[in-house]
């Protein structure tokens, strides 16, 4: 496997601890239909919350959240109409991104920025 591939999966276990530890209840990860994939859907009270997982080992040149483009953010979008479609019990929703920093011999950073559209 890829170090990128390890890296995204080990940086979606840490986002699925760190949402559990802030409340909210996973229900899917890696949720895939056709081409379109949504890292986590989590819930918290009546709200859907649709997170993309972004995770780099170094802020030198860029943050992990500055790679959600707005290309990126449309597929998360069409993903997200396929699973509403599917699962027509969730009427509020919201988009998030869960941004992880592993910095060399240093404690994760995490910034999760909510409600966010592009």
């Amino acid at each position: 496997m890829a170090t990128h591939n390890q890296l995204g999966k080990v940086a979606e276990e840490m986002a699925a601890h760190y949402l559990e530890d802030k409340g909210y209840e996973i229900l899917f990860r890696n949720w895939r239909h056709s081409h379109y994939e949504i890292d986590i859907i989590a819930r918290k009270k009546d709200l859907l919350h649709i997170v993309e997982v972004k995770c780099l080992k170094s802020t030198s040149f860029c943050y992990p959240e500055d790679s959600v483009t707005k290309r990126k953010f449309k597929f998360l979008l069409n993903a997200a109409d396929e699973f509403l479609f599917l699962h027509p019990e969730f009427r509020f929703v919201q988009y998030d991104i869960l941004s992880i920093t592993l910095p060399k011999n240093k404690q994760p950073e995490y910034f999760f920025i909510e409600d966010v559209y592009l």
